[in-house]
């Protein structure tokens, strides 16, 4: 490692859905006992997200994929061990198969009463959830050079991580109907190109100068300068409801990352393509995930995602060596071949409808399948502390500070 190579640490996000075990529905108003709960397991790890039927949780600053691992599979185990004691279950989702937004209630924070005054109905309708992975670049100038050329890969991110292709009951057609209720609020999509890290601040500074947000994170682009931490928060990503799936997508993302610095370091870059052309395999992701084709712009045609893979994977192996992540990286092209959360819902469905249960039954199907693969790879309920054990405390970020 050069002695200006960034640490590139990782950080994730994931944000939860909690369902009553009973009714299999959305808990719109949990007990405010579990708030506590919460707490005392995972302090400052755990937060409220904008809807009370929602929890987030933040891992460390981690240096390895073991370390990601190994913090994802405690944060959701004591997540369901203190929901379980509500006759709550966490799901790692997108969207609720069958929850309607009009039931569900905002979490009374200042931050979260500004966001439903401003975006109003909009807001409301923001019963989704993503997953969020910070890697650290400390150089500032690099920083933006490097989130100026990561959009490119952003839908095949997405495509990785579908898991939200039903809507209030119905099956939408799209794997990612996240997507298109997230495209509904501002300041949301693709991120612009920036020429430099003033010009990014500068260009926040109008909005904020304008009183219409208070700082740079009500910008939620796909990919963002985090406004808190030196990392690129990459944002596009629905909620993977596999462990597995969620290390294999924060591996590839955190590679990708470096291997465009190699490229810098060698006097190359990645080569620019319209945020038109890139939107369009964005559109292509969201609707069929994995199952279908993105287009590959320097050939200018539709190849297989599958095929996708397999050169991402030889794109970033060096890296993937680098990180010591290869088991990981290679776990992408499982999900190619094998599908996404979206994908495994959908045959949950479909059999349940075959085997003569009604649709409602067939959705409530889906939701027991989530509440079990959220928690595949993570530690039986019953083994995880009640009081959480020694938690590590939460940095300065995320990623921002190894």
């Amino acid at each position: 490692m050069t002695r200006d190579e960034p640490s590139f640490t990782i950080g994730i996000e994931e944000e939860y859905l909690l369902v009553n075990r009973e009714t299999r529905d959305l808990a719109a108003d949990p007990p405010p006992e579990l708030a506590v709960a919460l707490e005392e397991a995972l302090g400052s790890q755990v937060t409220s997200e904008f809807l009370r039927c929602q929890v987030e949780t933040e891992t460390v600053v981690c240096g390895s994929v073991r370390e990601v691992r190994s913090e994802l599979a405690r944060l959701r185990s004591s997540v369901a061990k203190c929901a379980a004691q509500f006759g709550l279950a966490p799901i790692a989702a997108s969207t609720h198969p069958f929850a309607e937004w009009s039931e569900q209630k905002n979490t009374d924070k200042e931050r979260y009463n500004t966001i439903a005054r401003d975006l109003r109905v909009l807001a409301r309708r923001l019963v989704i959830c993503g997953m969020h992975v910070h890697v650290c670049v400390e150089d500032e100038p690099l920083r933006f050079d490097l989130f100026n050329q990561l959009p490119y890969f952003l839908p095949h991110l997405l495509a990785l991580s579908t898991s939200s292709p039903f809507w209030r009951g119905d099956r939408t057609g799209l794997h990612s109907y996240r997507m298109a209720v997230w495209s509904e609020v501002p300041r949301t999509g693709l991120p612009p190109h920036f020429d430099s890290p003033d010009e990014f601040h500068r260009t926040v500074d109008v909005l904020v100068n304008a009183g219409e947000i208070e700082d740079g994170t009500k910008i939620w682009w796909d990919l963002r300068p985090s406004a808190r931490y030196p990392t690129i928060e990459m944002r596009i990503t629905d909620m993977c409801t596999r462990i597995d799936d969620t290390v294999a997508i924060a591996a590839l993302y955190r590679c990708i990352t470096r291997m465009l610095y190699r490229l810098r370091r060698e006097n190359q870059r990645w080569r620019d393509y319209s945020d038109f052309l890139i939107n369009e395999n964005r559109w292509l992701a969201q609707r069929s995930g994995t199952s279908r084709s993105l287009i590959d712009f320097g050939k200018g045609t539709a190849v297989p995602f599958a095929d996708l893979a397999d050169e991402l994977i030889a794109l970033v192996m060096e890296d993937a060596l680098y990180f010591g992540c290869i088991a990981e990286i290679e776990h992408v092209r499982r999900i190619a071949a094998q599908g996404t959360s979206s994908d495994r819902q959908i045959t949950v469905y479909d059999q349940a409808i075959a085997a003569g249960a009604s649709s409602q039954e067939a959705l409530k199907a889906v939701v027991d399948h989530l509440i079990e693969e959220t928690l595949s790879g993570c530690e039986p309920i019953g083994n995880v502390s009640a009081g959480g054990a020694a938690v590590p405390p939460r940095s300065e970020a995320v990623a921002g500070k190894a």
